[in-house]
């Protein structure tokens, strides 16, 4: 598969509705950015943001495997039809 379709299928997948609802998206980008804006002046800021990126590499990476390039339903997610449009 090309990276053009690999993108085009992830960015499908990260936009379906039934992936995360979208009060779930909005919550998330508060808690982010509340949480970014209080601890910015921290000397540690950036390895919390490191540490933060890399567990949300890992769980994609994870989610990704297990469903064979979101070929087959896991954990909750059972929008195959998304992926499936290549």
């Amino acid at each position: 598969m090309s990276i053009g379709r690999s993108v085009k299928r992830e960015v499908r997948v990260a936009l379906s509705p039934r992936a995360q609802p979208l009060r779930f998206r909005l919550l998330k980008w508060v808690v982010i950015l509340t949480v970014s804006v209080r601890y910015w002046g921290r000397p540690d800021f950036w390895w919390w943001v490191g540490g933060a990126l890399a567990m949300a590499l890992t769980v994609h990476f994870l989610w990704r495997w297990n469903t064979r390039g979101w070929t087959r339903p896991w954990g909750g997610w059972d929008d195959v039809e998304t992926a499936g449009r290549d």
